[in-house]
């Protein structure tokens, strides 16, 4: 996921390098925040559930990486 890898959690995989690009993981979980938003009502418990985890994660390793 293109967010763990600007937050420095797993490599590029076009480069297989480490990196932190704090901004670019801000807008992939902002991203991921507007799609929970919009699809609300429209998700499976399931999916809800798997995109609210994530995006808690995301968030919290983000924070963490301040």
């Amino acid at each position: 996921m293109q967010a763990q890898s600007a937050l420095g959690m797993s490599p590029y995989p076009a480069t297989g390098s480490v990196q932190k690009d704090l901004e670019s993981a801000k807008q992939s979980i902002d991203c991921l925040g507007a799609l929970q938003e919009k699809t609300q009502g429209n998700l499976s418990a399931e999916e809800a559930h798997l995109l609210e985890n994530i995006l808690y994660e995301l968030r919290l390793a983000y924070v963490e990486a301040q």
